[in-house]
């Protein structure tokens, strides 16, 4: 991983990362809270990239457990 320029040897595993762009962190809790919210902003911080999906799949309908995360915005 790059942070500011520099190389980390860390440990982060991210769920799914598409095209280099965006990053999937995938969630079956009864309710997202702000601590989801912030690994997501954490991960795209790390990776130098604007947009994340957190989805929860432990909902009736996908499209309540579906947020879309914005780095920097």
């Amino acid at each position: 991983m790059r942070y500011k320029g520099a190389f980390l040897d860390c440990h982060i595993k991210l769920d799914l990362l598409v095209e280099e762009t965006v990053v999937v962190e995938i969630k079956s809790v009864d309710k997202l809270v702000s601590i989801h919210t912030a690994q997501l902003l954490t991960y795209l911080r790390l990776q130098d990239l604007w947009l994340g999906l957190l989805i929860n799949f432990n909902v009736n309908s996908l499209r309540e457990g579906l947020r879309r995360v914005l780095n920097g915005w």
